[in-house]
Formats: C-alpha cells, sequence, structure tokens
C-alpha cells in the first residue's frame, strides 16, 4: 500500500519553499506523483447604501494580481520539484476551498500547511481545512511548522472505536510503516476491558502489517488535553486521528478533539473523516 498520488495545497499568499521540501521529501520516499495546486477567487461586486464597495476595476486589478501570483508559484513549484519527482501543476481562478474537494479525486493524499496558514484572509482566498477534511473524501496531512522530511521516530494514533477512527488507521498505513515507534492511546477515566481489547485489536492488525506498536490508555476526563500532553511527551511526530464534524449552516464546525489537534502544530497531524 502507497500514495501513488498526492495533491499539495499552496496557499495563494504564502511561500512554497518549506511545504515543498516536506511534500517532495514524501513523494520521493514512496515514489509518487507530486501535483502541485493553488486557487484564489475574485471577489464579485458588492452594492453598498451608498454605491458599490467593489467594482470592476477593482476586480480587475485582483485578477491581475492572481494570475501573477500563480505564476510566481508555479516557477518555484516545478523550480523545487525539478528532476526529483514526477509531477504537475494545477491553478484555477474560483473558490480555492471548492477546488481542492473537487481536486482530491485524483490524489491519494492531500497536504497541506499548518492550519493557521490557511485560515488567514477571506474565503476567496485561504482554503476552509474543515470543509476539505471533512467533505474531499481523501485523508488530509497537516504538516507542522518547519517540516522538511517524512517521519522516522514517534507517531500517536489517537484512538477511539469509530468508523472515522478505523478508517485513519488504515489510510495512515504507508506512515506508520516509516515510524520506529507507534503508540496507539485513548484517553478514558472509565476503561474497562472492552477498551482495552479495542487497542489491542489495533496493535494487532498493526502487527500483521509490519508496524510495531503498543497500547496506552490515558486515564483522564479532559480529552483534548491530555491526549496532546502525552504526544508532547512521547516526542510524536505525526499525530493520525479520525475527523469528526458537523455541518451547521453551510459551516463544518469540527469536535473538540480534531479541532486541538489542528492546532497543535509541533506535530504533523493525518485526518480521516
Amino acid at each position: 500500500m502507497s500514495y501513488r498520488t498526492i495533491l499539495v495545497n499552496f496557499n495563494i499568499d504564502g511561500p512554497v519553499a518549506p511545504l515543498m521540501d516536506f511534500a517532495i521529501n514524501l513523494a520521493a520516499r514512496f515514489n509518487s506523483h507530486l501535483i502541485g495546486f493553488t486557487a484564489a477567487g475574485v471577489v464579485a461586486p458588492t452594492t453598498a447604501r451608498h454605491g458599490i464597495l467593489i467594482d470592476n476595476q477593482t476586480m480587475g486589478r485582483e485578477r491581475e494580481e492572481i494570475d501573477l501570483r500563480m505564476k510566481i508559484l508555479r516557477r518555484e513549484f516545478e523550480s523545487l520539484a525539478g528532476t526529483h519527482v514526477s509531477h504537475e501543476w494545477r491553478e484555477a481562478v474560483v473558490n480555492p476551498t471548492s477546488l481542492l474537494i473537487e481536486m482530491s479525486r485524483v490524489a491519494d493524499l492531500v497536504i497541506t500547511g499548518p492550519d493557521e496558514v490557511m485560515t488567514l484572509g477571506h474565503s476567496e482566498r485561504c482554503v476552509n481545512l474543515g470543509d476539505v477534511v471533512l467533505e474531499a473524501g481523501r485523508p488530509v496531512l497537516v504538516a507542522a511548522k518547519d517540516a522538511k522530511r517524512i517521519f522516522t521516530n514517534t507517531a500517536l494514533i489517537a484512538w477511539k472505536d469509530t468508523r472515522e477512527a478505523r478508517r485513519a488507521v488504515v489510510d495512515a498505513l504507508p506512515l506508520l510503516c516509516q515510524a520506529n515507534d507507534v503508540v496507539v492511546a485513548t484517553v478514558a477515566d472509565d476503561a474497562d476491558t472492552l477498551t482495552q481489547e479495542s487497542l489491542d485489536d489495533v496493535v494487532t492488525f498493526l502487527h500483521r502489517h509490519g508496524v510495531k506498536a503498543l497500547s496506552k490508555i490515558i486515564e483522564d476526563k479532559h480529552e483534548s488535553e491530555s491526549l496532546l500532553t502525552f504526544a508532547r511527551s512521547i516526542e510524536a511526530e505525526l499525530i493520525i486521528s479520525g475527523a469528526y464534524g458537523h455541518s451547521r449552516v453551510r459551516e463544518m464546525v469540527f469536535g473538540g478533539v480534531t479541532r486541538s489537534l489542528l492546532a497543535e502544530g509541533n506535530s504533523s497531524r493525518f485526518l480521516s473523516s
């Protein structure tokens, strides 16, 4: 099992190089085809009581600025990819979230930069990471700050016996096989034999795929805080989790643990829904 095609999203207003180092390292390890992606939409004319706030001339200038940024990002991407990995580039002047969700059909894995990069600015220039994670139908890997290489040390699986977590474990198998150590952890202040059996089954599943793993029950009622504290204590480079959320008036709202994981920039986070 591998990631034959990786789609990497570049924010129209952000740099290419940091995330590109990470993506190239990952693609080279798995002999993957790398697709660079960026998109941004032009804000439509709006009217106010005293007239037009954003007119056609302003839209034209914004379109020119977007086209220029896309050319710059494409040149950076192609220069850095060089002959290291098979690659291509895709871009469009359109809402970035909608197109990234649509383009995920071509990939096994979607990579983005840290969450704070993705949420600056307005929705026509930044990806709504919540929508992508919950609607793309593909696992999303959010790179840690300054991450430049694939993981070789410790990975943490934030385990719940749910469909989303089971899907995340399978989707992350290629990455888990790269880790020296994997910890399957669950947070429960009322753990019982069924809790331990669930963890043991996941560990056994991983062993059968050649992944060295052990289990851990974190006895606490504060799930998000205790999970992240444990992740830091074992210096986890990668945290794997199911993504939990629901739709509320077109806004994808994350559950508490998922939201906390996305705010944790010191580890890369792998999310499936």
